[in-house]
Protein backbone atom coordinates (compact mmCIF):
# COMPACT_ATOMS: atom_id res chain seq x y z
CA UNK A 1 0.00 0.00 0.00
CA UNK A 2 2.75 1.99 1.05
CA UNK A 3 4.91 1.72 -2.24
CA UNK A 4 1.71 2.18 -4.23
CA UNK A 5 0.68 5.81 -2.40
CA UNK A 6 4.65 6.55 -3.27
CA UNK A 7 4.28 6.14 -7.05
CA UNK A 8 0.85 7.48 -7.44
CA UNK A 9 2.54 10.55 -5.07
CA UNK A 10 5.32 10.92 -7.62
CA UNK A 11 3.11 10.63 -10.82
CA UNK A 12 1.09 13.72 -8.71
CA UNK A 13 3.77 15.74 -8.63
CA UNK A 14 5.65 14.91 -11.65
CA UNK A 15 2.03 15.33 -13.49
CA UNK A 16 1.52 18.85 -11.19
CA UNK A 17 4.92 20.41 -12.47
CA UNK A 18 4.30 19.65 -16.05
CA UNK A 19 0.61 21.77 -15.83
CA UNK A 20 2.10 24.16 -13.57
CA UNK A 21 4.51 25.42 -15.79
CA UNK A 22 2.00 26.01 -18.44
CA UNK A 23 -0.78 27.37 -15.85
CA UNK A 24 1.49 29.64 -13.73
CA UNK A 25 2.79 32.07 -16.67
CA UNK A 26 -0.50 32.50 -18.12
CA UNK A 27 -2.57 33.11 -15.47
CA UNK A 28 -0.37 35.98 -14.42
CA UNK A 29 0.17 37.19 -17.65
CA UNK A 30 -4.09 37.38 -17.90
CA UNK A 31 -4.39 38.96 -14.47
CA UNK A 32 -1.73 41.49 -15.95
CA UNK A 33 -3.76 42.35 -19.00
CA UNK A 34 -6.55 43.14 -17.35
CA UNK A 35 -5.37 45.93 -16.07
CA UNK A 36 -4.56 47.47 -19.49
CA UNK A 37 -7.01 48.54 -22.42
CA UNK A 38 -6.00 45.46 -24.09
CA UNK A 39 -8.99 43.62 -23.33
CA UNK A 40 -11.13 46.94 -23.55
CA UNK A 41 -10.04 46.79 -27.31
CA UNK A 42 -11.13 43.04 -27.83
CA UNK A 43 -14.19 44.11 -26.58
CA UNK A 44 -15.15 46.82 -28.86
CA UNK A 45 -13.19 44.91 -31.57
CA UNK A 46 -16.22 42.32 -31.55
CA UNK A 47 -19.02 44.01 -30.46
CA UNK A 48 -20.55 45.01 -33.76
CA UNK A 49 -21.40 41.14 -34.33
CA UNK A 50 -23.02 40.40 -31.16
CA UNK A 51 -26.18 41.69 -32.56
CA UNK A 52 -25.87 38.29 -35.01
CA UNK A 53 -25.78 36.02 -31.68
CA UNK A 54 -29.24 37.72 -30.13
CA UNK A 55 -26.60 39.14 -27.86
CA UNK A 56 -26.37 43.23 -26.58
CA UNK A 57 -22.78 44.84 -27.40
CA UNK A 58 -22.26 44.98 -23.70
CA UNK A 59 -23.09 40.69 -23.73
CA UNK A 60 -19.00 41.11 -25.47
CA UNK A 61 -17.72 41.87 -21.65
CA UNK A 62 -18.42 38.23 -19.81
CA UNK A 63 -18.08 36.56 -23.35
CA UNK A 64 -14.12 38.00 -23.38
CA UNK A 65 -13.48 38.11 -19.82
CA UNK A 66 -14.90 34.18 -19.46
CA UNK A 67 -12.44 33.18 -22.29
CA UNK A 68 -9.40 34.54 -21.58
CA UNK A 69 -9.85 33.52 -18.02
CA UNK A 70 -12.60 30.92 -17.03
CA UNK A 71 -16.61 30.45 -16.21
CA UNK A 72 -16.20 32.23 -12.69
CA UNK A 73 -14.61 35.10 -14.61
CA UNK A 74 -17.55 34.74 -17.53
CA UNK A 75 -20.63 34.70 -14.59
CA UNK A 76 -19.14 37.52 -12.53
CA UNK A 77 -18.93 39.82 -15.24
CA UNK A 78 -22.67 38.79 -16.21
CA UNK A 79 -24.09 39.76 -12.69
CA UNK A 80 -22.71 43.24 -13.56
CA UNK A 81 -24.98 43.58 -16.31
CA UNK A 82 -28.51 44.31 -17.23
CA UNK A 83 -29.40 41.32 -19.33
CA UNK A 84 -32.70 39.23 -20.91
CA UNK A 85 -32.80 35.31 -19.82
CA UNK A 86 -32.28 34.59 -23.58
CA UNK A 87 -29.31 36.60 -23.14
CA UNK A 88 -27.65 35.02 -20.08
CA UNK A 89 -28.87 31.32 -21.39
CA UNK A 90 -26.78 31.75 -24.54
CA UNK A 91 -23.66 33.19 -22.94
CA UNK A 92 -24.35 30.77 -20.95
CA UNK A 93 -23.73 27.94 -23.58
CA UNK A 94 -21.24 29.71 -25.23
CA UNK A 95 -19.11 30.20 -22.44
CA UNK A 96 -19.93 26.11 -21.49
CA UNK A 97 -18.61 25.38 -24.79
CA UNK A 98 -15.68 28.09 -25.12
CA UNK A 99 -13.62 29.43 -21.80
CA UNK A 100 -10.22 29.51 -20.18
CA UNK A 101 -9.29 29.01 -23.78
CA UNK A 102 -4.97 29.66 -23.45
CA UNK A 103 -5.02 27.46 -19.99
CA UNK A 104 -7.14 24.46 -21.29
CA UNK A 105 -5.52 25.07 -24.96
CA UNK A 106 -2.03 25.20 -23.38
CA UNK A 107 -2.96 21.74 -21.37
CA UNK A 108 -4.57 20.01 -24.67
CA UNK A 109 -0.96 20.82 -26.35
CA UNK A 110 0.69 19.27 -23.49
CA UNK A 111 -1.23 15.91 -24.20
CA UNK A 112 0.00 16.31 -27.61
CA UNK A 113 -2.44 18.03 -29.23
CA UNK A 114 -2.84 20.82 -32.40
CA UNK A 115 -4.15 24.02 -30.57
CA UNK A 116 -5.72 24.84 -34.15
CA UNK A 117 -8.15 22.09 -33.68
CA UNK A 118 -9.14 22.20 -29.79
CA UNK A 119 -9.29 26.09 -30.20
CA UNK A 120 -11.37 25.66 -33.97
CA UNK A 121 -14.01 23.27 -32.36
CA UNK A 122 -14.70 25.21 -29.13
CA UNK A 123 -14.91 28.64 -30.98
CA UNK A 124 -16.99 27.01 -33.68
CA UNK A 125 -19.32 25.50 -31.28
CA UNK A 126 -19.97 28.48 -29.47
CA UNK A 127 -20.76 30.97 -32.52
CA UNK A 128 -23.25 27.85 -33.98
CA UNK A 129 -25.01 27.69 -30.52
CA UNK A 130 -25.65 31.00 -30.06
CA UNK A 131 -27.05 31.57 -33.38
CA UNK A 132 -29.41 28.55 -33.44
CA UNK A 133 -30.69 29.16 -29.97
CA UNK A 134 -31.28 32.93 -31.13
CA UNK A 135 -32.32 31.59 -34.46
CA UNK A 136 -35.34 29.26 -32.48
CA UNK A 137 -35.99 30.69 -29.00
CA UNK A 138 -38.73 33.45 -29.32
CA UNK A 139 -38.82 34.14 -25.67
CA UNK A 140 -36.50 34.58 -22.44
CA UNK A 141 -37.77 38.09 -22.79
CA UNK A 142 -37.65 39.02 -19.54
CA UNK A 143 -34.69 40.50 -17.62
CA UNK A 144 -32.59 37.71 -15.94
CA UNK A 145 -32.59 37.61 -11.87
CA UNK A 146 -29.69 36.48 -10.60
CA UNK A 147 -29.29 33.96 -7.51
CA UNK A 148 -27.12 34.58 -4.46
CA UNK A 149 -23.74 35.09 -6.71
CA UNK A 150 -21.64 38.37 -5.63
CA UNK A 151 -20.21 40.40 -8.41
CA UNK A 152 -16.77 40.68 -9.05
CA UNK A 153 -13.68 42.09 -6.47
CA UNK A 154 -12.46 45.71 -6.28
CA UNK A 155 -9.41 46.16 -8.31
CA UNK A 156 -5.88 46.55 -7.04
CA UNK A 157 -4.29 49.74 -7.42
CA UNK A 158 -0.85 50.31 -8.37
CA UNK A 159 1.30 47.72 -10.41
CA UNK A 160 3.07 46.27 -7.41
CA UNK A 161 -0.30 45.14 -6.19
CA UNK A 162 -1.50 44.53 -9.56
CA UNK A 163 1.76 42.02 -10.12
CA UNK A 164 1.26 41.02 -6.48
CA UNK A 165 -2.58 39.94 -7.44
CA UNK A 166 -1.02 38.48 -10.54
CA UNK A 167 1.58 36.05 -8.53
CA UNK A 168 -1.38 35.62 -5.72
CA UNK A 169 -3.78 34.28 -8.47
CA UNK A 170 -1.53 32.11 -10.08
CA UNK A 171 0.79 30.62 -7.06
CA UNK A 172 -3.11 29.51 -5.57
CA UNK A 173 -3.85 27.76 -9.00
CA UNK A 174 -1.00 25.72 -8.97
CA UNK A 175 -1.86 24.97 -5.27
CA UNK A 176 -5.75 24.08 -6.36
CA UNK A 177 -4.47 22.05 -9.13
CA UNK A 178 -1.85 20.22 -6.82
CA UNK A 179 -4.60 19.35 -4.07
CA UNK A 180 -6.87 18.17 -6.63
CA UNK A 181 -4.16 15.88 -9.00
CA UNK A 182 -1.86 14.15 -6.27
CA UNK A 183 -4.93 12.75 -4.77
CA UNK A 184 -6.66 12.11 -7.82
CA UNK A 185 -3.21 10.35 -9.25
CA UNK A 186 -2.70 8.30 -5.73
CA UNK A 187 -6.31 6.93 -6.41
CA UNK A 188 -5.74 5.99 -9.74
CA UNK A 189 -2.43 4.15 -9.05
CA UNK A 190 -4.34 2.31 -6.53
CA UNK A 191 -7.63 1.65 -8.84
CA UNK A 192 -4.80 0.57 -11.27
CA UNK A 193 -3.36 -2.22 -9.13
CA UNK A 194 -6.16 -3.54 -7.76
CA UNK A 195 -7.52 -4.03 -11.47
CA UNK A 196 -10.65 -1.85 -10.82
CA UNK A 197 -9.71 0.51 -13.69
CA UNK A 198 -9.33 -2.32 -16.23
CA UNK A 199 -13.15 -3.28 -15.43
CA UNK A 200 -13.97 0.13 -15.57
CA UNK A 201 -12.37 0.60 -18.87
CA UNK A 202 -14.80 -2.86 -20.32
CA UNK A 203 -17.63 -1.35 -18.60
CA UNK A 204 -16.96 1.61 -20.72
CA UNK A 205 -16.23 -0.26 -23.85
CA UNK A 206 -19.90 0.14 -25.14
CA UNK A 207 -20.05 3.82 -25.21
CA UNK A 208 -16.27 4.72 -26.45
CA UNK A 209 -16.49 2.51 -29.29
CA UNK A 210 -19.66 4.15 -29.83
CA UNK A 211 -18.17 7.44 -30.42
CA UNK A 212 -15.50 5.03 -32.57
CA UNK A 213 -12.35 4.83 -29.69
CA UNK A 214 -11.49 2.15 -28.02
CA UNK A 215 -11.41 0.85 -24.56
CA UNK A 216 -8.40 2.31 -22.56
CA UNK A 217 -10.03 5.89 -23.53
CA UNK A 218 -12.35 5.37 -21.11
CA UNK A 219 -9.87 7.33 -17.83
CA UNK A 220 -9.73 10.10 -20.28
CA UNK A 221 -13.04 10.58 -21.11
CA UNK A 222 -13.82 9.67 -17.23
CA UNK A 223 -11.70 12.29 -16.17
CA UNK A 224 -12.20 15.22 -18.32
CA UNK A 225 -16.23 14.41 -17.79
CA UNK A 226 -16.12 14.69 -13.97
CA UNK A 227 -13.00 17.39 -13.33
CA UNK A 228 -12.72 19.24 -16.19
CA UNK A 229 -9.74 19.90 -18.95
CA UNK A 230 -7.45 21.36 -16.92
CA UNK A 231 -7.89 19.47 -13.84
CA UNK A 232 -8.31 16.03 -15.77
CA UNK A 233 -5.66 16.68 -17.92
CA UNK A 234 -3.42 15.43 -14.93
CA UNK A 235 -4.87 11.75 -15.48
CA UNK A 236 -5.41 12.41 -19.49
CA UNK A 237 -1.74 12.75 -19.95
CA UNK A 238 -0.61 10.29 -17.41
CA UNK A 239 -3.42 7.69 -19.42
CA UNK A 240 -1.27 8.80 -22.61
CA UNK A 241 2.13 7.01 -20.93
CA UNK A 242 0.62 4.20 -19.39
CA UNK A 243 -2.58 3.11 -21.19
CA UNK A 244 -1.04 3.29 -24.67
CA UNK A 245 -4.08 5.48 -26.35
CA UNK A 246 -3.64 6.54 -29.96
CA UNK A 247 -3.42 9.89 -31.28
CA UNK A 248 -6.97 9.43 -33.00
CA UNK A 249 -8.68 7.90 -29.95
CA UNK A 250 -6.99 10.93 -27.88
CA UNK A 251 -8.31 13.66 -30.84
CA UNK A 252 -11.39 12.24 -30.94
CA UNK A 253 -11.66 12.02 -26.93
CA UNK A 254 -10.93 15.93 -26.96
CA UNK A 255 -13.59 16.80 -29.41
CA UNK A 256 -15.97 15.13 -27.25
CA UNK A 257 -14.46 16.58 -23.99
CA UNK A 258 -14.08 20.35 -25.16
CA UNK A 259 -17.76 19.82 -26.37
CA UNK A 260 -19.04 18.46 -22.57
CA UNK A 261 -16.04 18.76 -19.79
CA UNK A 262 -16.68 18.82 -16.00
CA UNK A 263 -20.44 18.24 -16.41
CA UNK A 264 -21.35 18.60 -12.72
CA UNK A 265 -19.31 21.42 -11.83
CA UNK A 266 -19.86 23.33 -15.08
CA UNK A 267 -23.99 22.84 -14.90
CA UNK A 268 -24.12 23.96 -10.82
CA UNK A 269 -22.46 27.17 -11.49
CA UNK A 270 -24.96 28.45 -13.94
CA UNK A 271 -28.13 27.74 -11.32
CA UNK A 272 -27.75 31.03 -9.70
CA UNK A 273 -28.09 33.20 -13.00
CA UNK A 274 -31.54 32.06 -12.85
CA UNK A 275 -31.45 30.39 -16.44
CA UNK A 276 -32.65 26.67 -17.44
CA UNK A 277 -29.72 24.39 -16.79
CA UNK A 278 -30.87 21.12 -17.83
CA UNK A 279 -31.54 22.27 -21.37
CA UNK A 280 -27.81 23.76 -21.54
CA UNK A 281 -26.90 20.05 -20.25
CA UNK A 282 -28.49 18.46 -22.88
CA UNK A 283 -27.15 20.58 -25.66
CA UNK A 284 -23.67 19.79 -24.17
CA UNK A 285 -24.39 15.83 -24.06
CA UNK A 286 -25.87 15.53 -27.22
CA UNK A 287 -23.39 17.77 -29.26
CA UNK A 288 -20.85 16.03 -27.84
CA UNK A 289 -22.11 13.03 -28.82
CA UNK A 290 -22.83 13.95 -32.23
CA UNK A 291 -19.91 15.62 -33.20
CA UNK A 292 -17.77 12.88 -32.08
CA UNK A 293 -19.62 10.44 -33.78
CA UNK A 294 -19.46 12.14 -37.11
CA UNK A 295 -15.64 13.29 -37.05
CA UNK A 296 -15.35 9.57 -35.97
CA UNK A 297 -17.11 7.95 -38.81
CA UNK A 298 -15.49 11.32 -41.46
CA UNK A 299 -11.88 10.03 -40.27
CA UNK A 300 -12.69 6.17 -39.98
CA UNK A 301 -14.02 6.80 -44.25
CA UNK A 302 -10.84 8.51 -44.81
CA UNK A 303 -8.23 5.71 -43.40
CA UNK A 304 -10.69 3.12 -45.24
CA UNK A 305 -10.25 5.09 -48.76
CA UNK A 306 -6.17 5.81 -48.18
CA UNK A 307 -6.14 2.12 -47.67
CA UNK A 308 -7.82 1.20 -50.92
CA UNK A 309 -5.88 3.80 -52.87
CA UNK A 310 -2.80 2.44 -51.67
CA UNK A 311 -3.79 -1.22 -52.67
CA UNK A 312 -5.23 -0.23 -56.09
CA UNK A 313 -1.72 1.35 -56.64
CA UNK A 314 0.05 -1.91 -55.77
Amino acid sequence: MLETSKRGLINGLNTTWTLGKVIFPITLIVTLLKYTPILDWVIRAIAPIMGLLGLSGEAAIPLVIGNFLNLYAGIGAILTLDLTVKEVFILATMLSFSHNLLIESSVAAKVGLKVWVILSVRIGLALISAIIINLVWNGGGELAKYGLLQASEEKAVGWFAILLEGVEKASFGILQLALIIIPLMIAIQFLKELGWLASFSKWMAPFTRVLGMKENTSTTLAAGLLIGLAYGAGVMIQAVKEDGVSKKDLTLAFIFLVSCHAVIEDTLIFIPLGIPVLPLLLIRVVTAVLLTIVVAYIWKRTEQNIREEASYEN
